[in-house]
């Protein structure tokens, strides 16, 4: 049976989805954006390198209340806004991921919400 994920360490849904659906020895992490759970603050007005860390912070944090991790993780999706931004994204993401290196995928969209420069999604096993 599927199991939702809601922890107080990464942003509350804002709609009507969980922050992650456990299923199959599977996590599925819906988007994370850019937002300090802390204070919900939005961070689109702070450098790309800041907004992708935090949205990482928060995958991070759903990960492990899922009994997962970043180590775990199979497949990220990375939403951003501006293609040219993507180094600077790509070294943030390097740096927070390591040696591990999922397979990936990085979707260009133009605008996102709340005016922030980076999303991510991801599935990552879930320690057996």
């Amino acid at each position: 049976m599927p199991r939702s994920i809601l922890t107080s360490a990464a942003p509350q849904p804002a709609g009507h989805y969980s922050q992650a659906i456990v299923h199959g020895g599977l996590v599925f992490v819906a988007g994370q954006l850019p937002i300090d759970p802390a204070t919900g603050r939005v961070l689109s007005g702070e450098p790309v390198e800041a907004q992708t860390e935090q949205a990482l912070a928060n995958l991070r944090a759903i990960l492990e209340a899922a009994g997962s991790g970043l180590d775990r993780v199979l497949r990220v999706t990375v939403y951003v806004a501006d293609v040219s931004l993507w180094p600077r994204v790509n070294a943030a993401y390097a740096a927070c991921f390591g040696a591990h290196r999922p397979a990936r995928t990085v979707v260009p969209t133009g605008a996102l919400h709340h005016g922030v420069l980076v999303e991510v999604d991801a599935v990552a096993a879930v320690a057996g």
